[in-house]
């Protein structure tokens, strides 16, 4: 078995699972067992065990000796294993997992999803975490940097100990080297140490040029070389203004962000490096620059892949404090827990220049002022400060009172779930009168709801208009009580400028969280707020719907579960990216047995005027209006042919769309993301499977069984097709495509170079195929698996 690895993801989608976690055996009790064998250690050496993330509550023995248990799954811990190690023999490492029921609100996935790593640690070295750099000082001719790190003495004698410290600049060349004094550290005691030094005319870190530079640390003993190690970091300076929003190197930055969950969809919990890049790669390109993660400590590869990629990122903890929203959550651990979760979630990632923010929990029910409620967020921001005093606190809040009642200013940064100007009684303006001097930014915004490709008539208005057939109508109107038209949202964004931007609720679509087909609705209904709990008795017809609702995953999703777009992702693409042209027409043009009948048309585009022909005939030109941010004919009536779409932006021609009807399904067409995959049983390749016409016209509302199969180097991991109510095995090689397109996910295989081939068919259609090259690329021998 490879790890990461995602118990949960494995098993058969089960009716009487509830669909709030995805309808997978994801809870239950599991072992991992690894033997392996270590060198010879000297004197002092020490083998420490580091677990990026084990889902949940993991028991970890070593040669049947019990060294450590954490308990919070998403969080990394690192366990000392010297005393049970044997060196020169065959090691056993086992580790126990218990995913209790009823301890989640979405799916967490099962087992060692995420790395383990053994390190080898000389006599004298580095405590594992805790260097720490900042750059107190960032100008165009020079940059300040602090470097603070622990040194351990872990043998019998005391020894003279320095570090070297040299900065490597992002093309790799030394731009700046200091030496530490030498200290006295007697025998086994640790000491931090502290060095400064200056790095001139700094390449700085932002979103359009994240420069990264290297800190190489080298321990030396009695003039001895123990360690050497390096740390990643970016020179760069961030200012949260109350006035203004935030700031990235003097420069004001709109946050344009979305929230994320940690699933990687078909792929489950198990945490995979190609699959979070592309999942970023979609993001950016829609214009979004920033992830709130959403409600957990990431995996580290991923804030890895954010610094790269230019992304900002809030880093979340907790989703709940001592008060718990399920039977078996956090809740129970917090008080035992919470100080060192802190540490080691502060202390992992506090090196990331994509971190412009702590943000310690989500909609905590602490926020009401009741005795001890706050004395828990104070002690947060307390320990999240002693760790790290550069970065604002923040957390996640749905509860209008927060803004009155002491709860907000216990933080550096308020953000708020839910709370745009034209939707609720307590908004932006409420804090912007009420605490003028606290920075604010939407934590959470919009919840829109909608499923790719599917579309209801007649187009009702209200919220809950669209839900039909366990499915959300794609005219992007409809939402939970609690949520919001994505246009609501910029139309308070636009007249406040002091709020600093938005994290749309989501990104893309998860597993579980089915709402409105939920039977858990009450749940998420935000607890604390009583503006919503008047309003929760309209819930009542939502949960009867979702007593036996199929839905397995999110319909809150911009991107959809496969990674496909939504017809949201060109309104936001529009607003995020103005230099851009961009139109968009929904919905698509194959109704059969609707001619002539009322099917609005909408637009999304970035122009500023726009006009709509249907088989030639102009169905009017508009004018965007002040608050309004699409274009809408509400009156066409449906004929089969050609829908197009004109903009034009100060008077010029900017952009244009088509929707045609398209003829029935006659060929499939395979497109890969890239062709060319490491053979190291990791790396990914994504192939979009279309179904097309005899003009090569994708048919929206081509729904066929496909099969794939890939022989050669390479191997299938998982299908998908972005419907959320598919319970079709992610293993499984057979799948219906979803209006018009499926997802299949091919892995090379280890030590495997060579051709793979993805064959996609469907009967009565025209196969297709195309080739992938894997090579040679030896995996990392450190990596525990």
């Amino acid at each position: 078995m490879e790890l990461p690895h995602d118990w949960g993801i494995e098993g058969p989608f089960q009716e009487e699972l509830p669909g709030n976690t995805g309808k997978r055996p994801w809870h239950g009790i599991g072992w991992y067992r690894k033997r392996f064998t270590v060198p010879d250690l000297n004197v002092g050496e020490r083998l420490l065990l580091e677990f990026e993330g084990a889902m949940s509550h993991p028991q970890v023995w070593l040669n049947g000796v019990y060294i450590g248990e954490w308990a919070y799954g998403y969080n990394s811990f690192i366990l000392d294993g010297t005393a049970a190690m044997q060196p020169g023999q065959t090691n056993e490492l086992a580790v126990r997992l218990d995913n209790p029921p009823e301890s989640s609100r979405w799916y967490p996935g099962g087992g060692l999803y995420r790395d383990v790593w053994v390190h080898r640690k000389a006599v004298v070295s580095v405590d594992e975490w805790s260097t720490f750099i900042t750059t107190p000082r960032v100008t165009p001719t020079a940059s300040s940097v602090e470097i603070s790190t622990t040194v351990r003495n872990a043998g019998d004698n005391c020894t003279s100990v320095e570090i070297w410290h040299t900065i490597l600049g992002p093309d790799g060349s030394r731009v700046a080297t200091v030496r530490t004094d030498h200290h006295k550290l007697p025998a086994g005691e640790a000491r931090d140490l502290v060095a400064q030094l200056e790095v001139p005319k700094p390449m700085l870190w932002d979103s359009f040029t994240p420069a990264l530079y290297t800190c190489h640390t080298e321990v030396r003993a009695d003039g001895v070389l123990q360690e050497s190690k390096d740390t990643c970091f970016g020179i760069r300076s961030i200012e949260w203004r109350a006035d203004d929003g935030l700031h990235l190197n003097g420069r004001r930055v709109q946050v344009q962000g979305v929230c994320q969950h940690h699933d990687l969809g078909a792929l489950g919990g198990a945490f995979n490096r190609r699959a979070a890049e592309r999942q970023l790669e979609r993001l950016l390109q829609m214009g979004c620059n920033a992830i709130r993660m959403a409600h957990n400590p990431p995996a580290p590869e991923l804030l890895d892949l954010c610094d790269r990629m230019g992304i900002l990122v809030v880093n979340e903890l907790f989703d709940t404090w001592k008060i718990g929203k399920t039977k078996a959550d956090y809740g129970r651990h917090f008080d035992a827990w919470h100080e060192r979760d802190v540490r080691n979630w502060v202390c992992r990632d506090r090196n990331h220049p994509s971190v412009i923010a702590w943000s310690l929990g989500n909609e905590i029910r602490e926020q009401e002022d009741l005795p001890g409620n706050h004395d828990r967020a104070r002690r947060l921001v307390e320990l999240c400060r002693l760790y790290d005093p550069t970065r604002p606190t923040t957390v996640g809040m749905n509860d209008g009172a927060s803004m009155t009642n002491g709860f907000a200013p216990i933080f550096d940064l308020a953000g708020y779930n839910y709370r745009a100007v034209l939707d609720k009684s307590v908004n932006y303006q409420t804090h912007l009168e009420t605490l003028p001097r606290i920075p604010l930014y939407g934590a959470e915004t919009s919840s829109c709801l909608s499923t790719r490709g599917v579309y209801f008539f007649p187009v009702r208005k209200e919220k809950s208009g669209g839900f039909t057939n366990f499915q959300v109508s794609s005219y992007d109107l409809y939402a939970p009580l609690w949520g919001y038209t994505p246009d609501i949202e910029f139309d308070s964004l636009d007249r406040f400028p002091a709020v600093a931007g938005e994290f749309v609720w989501t990104g893309f679509d998860y597993l579980g969280e089915p709402t409105p087909y939920n039977t858990d609705v009450t749940n998420a209904l935000n607890f604390c707020d009583p503006e919503l709990r008047a309003r929760a008795q309209a819930l009542d017809e939502l949960q009867h719907l979702g007593e036996k609702a199929p839905s397995r995953s999110s319909y809150f999703g911009i991107i959809d579960l496969a990674g496909f777009p939504k017809d949201r992702y060109y309104l936001y693409q529009a607003r995020w990216r103005p230099d851009l042209p961009v139109a968009h027409l929904l919905p698509h043009w194959n109704w059969p047995g609707r001619e002539g009948e009322i099917t609005p048309v909408h637009a999304y585009t970035n122009g500023d005027e726009a006009e709509l022909l249907l088989n030639g005939k102009s169905l009017g030109r508009k004018s965007i209006g002040a608050g309004e941010y699409r274009f809408v004919w509400e009156d066409v009536r449906y004929a089969s042919g050609k829908l197009e779409l004109i903009i034009w932006r100060n008077g010029k021609p900017w952009a244009t769309a088509v929707r045609e009807t398209s003829g029935p399904p006659a060929r499939l067409r395979a497109i890969v993301d890239r062709n060319r995959i490491r053979a190291d049983g990791k790396d990914l390749a994504f192939a979009t499977v279309e179904v097309l016409d005899d003009m090569n016209r994708v048919v929206p509302d081509a729904c066929p069984k496909i099969t794939c199969s890939v022989e050669g180097a390479g191997e299938l991991v998982a299908t998908d097709n972005g419907d959320p109510t598919d319970w079709t095995s992610f293993q499984s090689h057979e799948r219906r495509a979803f209006n018009g397109l499926a997802l299949a996910i091919i892995r090379g295989r280890p030590g495997m170079p060579g051709k793979a081939s993805l064959i996609v068919s469907s009967q009565g259609l025209a196969s297709t195929h195309l080739f992938l090259d894997a090579f040679e690329n030896p995996a990392d021998q450190t990596k525990f698996s």
